[in-house]
């Protein structure tokens, strides 16, 4: 589109990782007249490319596909996908609820490929107040080209990206982020040692897999971690009920200082191993041991305070914070499982005087997923309210919710459901003292 191009979108959203993506088919989908476009940098959809390891899964029943829990009869729903594969039956033998990531990545880039609405190749710049639009600014990474777009709405949903402490940056291909893994498998591979630094899933799934797949010559693997152990994640029924449309609409409700202290005790509701992971890690040490001793070590509460290049080798300078011990370790290749960040969008840096901010200087977000915005037209966001909704936002499971709510509040009109009854859990007293006809708390 030209600069002299006047034509308005209702909406535009900015990233096309699974959240917009679900955006997208389900404002296709709905039977409003909404002119809407995606805009998305990368050439095509991809999702966490370099951790789609063999054999690995999504954590969420393939329920929390990109529609089906707000609209179960849309043709772009996970079940569809393996209707118009022609695999709908080798799905219903394999009998599973955790499909294999790449084949979610493969469900989410044919839906992409569906939709009418997304155009890749497209960075955005910029997005500006021009009257009662946003003007949104783009270019090409591979031509320069530059487009414009006007819209009355916006969609933010970039997604995190992967986070280096800085003590840990080294510019080496020997060191790098879980993100990249599958791209520097075959170095880690060949390498004499490695070391895997992170707790969390990421790196469970990298240890597991160079653990199945290291070469049998007498490569050394070593796996830190400064939390207390390598624990697993809370899923239990009960414990799932956290990442409900409930939960984020009590979450939001608590006080700023409050919803801080509370997602501080909750770590292990979304972050940890899954457990199947941490059994297949078990199981594989235990048949490696039956012949011989594997040269495999994995220290807890122990961390890595720097980083730094020797030769050939890197040295984790490591401390055991519990015995309060320090000792040096040395890898030929390290692999960093230190989790992510989600930066706020430089792009939206010309309505920061629009903007409001709590008192920790991050933006105020709406129950309805709006930034507090003193200017015309909405700006909706996609997992950037962890600190305003809780746990559930980065939650694949939640993401139809929130896109229910952005449509019906774009439509001006109940579009799609918003649940309100999905659990049997009560988070907020005074409802629960309603329910149980009991004196409301003081």
């Amino acid at each position: 589109m030209s600069d002299a191009d006047e034509h308005v979108y209702d909406v535009l959203g900015v990233g096309l990782g699974p959240f917009n993506l679900g955006l997208a088919a389900l404002v296709e989908s709905a039977d409003e007249d909404l002119d809407v476009v995606f805009i998305e940098q990368k050439q095509e959809f991809e999702w966490h490319g370099g951790m789609l390891i063999e054999g690995t899964t999504l954590e969420v029943p393939f329920l929390a596909d990109l529609v089906t829990l707000a609209d179960p009869t849309s043709r772009y729903s996970f079940l569809n996908y393996l209707r118009e594969r022609d695999r709908l039956y080798e799905f219903y033998f394999f009998e599973t609820f955790q499909i294999p990531r790449r084949e979610y990545n493969a469900y989410c880039q044919w839906v992409s490929r569906e939709l009418s609405n997304t155009q890749f190749s497209q960075a955005v710049t910029s997005v500006r107040e021009e009257g009662d639009h946003f003007r949104v600014r783009t270019i090409d990474p591979e031509t320069g080209d530059v487009e414009h777009y006007l819209t009355e709405n916006v969609v933010v949903g970039i997604g995190s990206r992967p986070h280096v402490p800085e003590p840990l940056q080294v510019n080496s291909p020997d060191v790098f982020h879980t993100a990249g893994y599958l791209d520097n498998r075959e170095r880690c591979l060949n390498a004499e040692s490695v070391a895997v630094v992170g707790s969390g899933q990421s790196a469970a799934e990298v240890f597991l897999d160079l653990l199945e797949h290291r070469p049998d010559t007498g490569q050394r693997l070593d796996w830190f971690t400064r939390s207390q152990g390598f624990f697993p994640m809370e899923y239990s029924k009960l414990g799932l009920q956290f990442f409900t449309p409930e939960y984020s609409r009590y979450f939001h409700d608590l006080p700023p200082e409050v919803r801080d202290e509370t997602r501080a005790n909750q770590d292990l509701l979304y972050k940890g191993i899954d457990e199947n992971t941490s059994a297949d890690i078990y199981d594989e040490l235990y048949r490696q041991s039956i012949r011989t001793e594997p040269d495999v070590g994995l220290l807890a509460n122990t961390e890595i305070r720097e980083l730094a290049e020797a030769e050939d080798r890197f040295v984790l300078d490591c401390h055991q914070h519990e015995q309060d011990v320090s000792f040096a370790y040395e890898a030929d290749v390290v692999v960093l499982g230190t989790g992510y960040t989600r930066p706020e969008p430089v792009f939206l840096a010309p309505l920061e005087p629009s903007l409001a901010r709590d008192e920790k200087g991050r933006f105020r977000v709406s129950k309805d997923y709006q930034l507090d915005f003193d200017g015309e037209g909405s700006l909706f966001v996609q997992n950037m309210d962890l600190h305003s909704h809780g746990i559930g936002a980065p939650d694949l499971g939640l993401g139809a919710y929130r896109n229910s709510i952005i449509v019906n509040r774009l439509a001006g009109r109940e579009v799609y459901p918003e649940d309100t009854n999905t659990v049997f859990q009560s988070f907020d007293a005074a409802s629960f003292a309603n329910r149980t006809q009991t004196p409301s708390p003081q």
